[in-house]
């Protein structure tokens, strides 16, 4: 069973285009799925993580943020 990852992206943002992209070019390696959540106009998530999108979390442990941390990943996957 696939292991679930959030990331946290802001609409528009090219630094979540790019993390995204990256994640869906090593999915075939990795066992994982990715739920995409819009942090804009929801004043906690907001508040949570500001201008530090996109940021990848596993369960309740953020991964990595701005940029795909692929040994942090493979780490978190392992």
């Amino acid at each position: 069973m696939p292991v679930e990852l959030t990331i946290y992206i802001r609409e528009g943002c090219h630094l979540c285009d790019d993390m995204e992209l990256a994640l869906q070019e090593c999915k075939s390696e990795l066992d994982f799925e990715t739920r995409r959540v819009a942090i804009d106009n929801n004043k906690e998530l907001e508040d949570a993580y500001g201008t530090r999108v996109p940021v990848l979390v596993y369960g309740d442990e953020e991964v990595c943020h701005y940029f795909l941390d692929m040994q942090a990943l493979k780490r978190v996957l392992s």
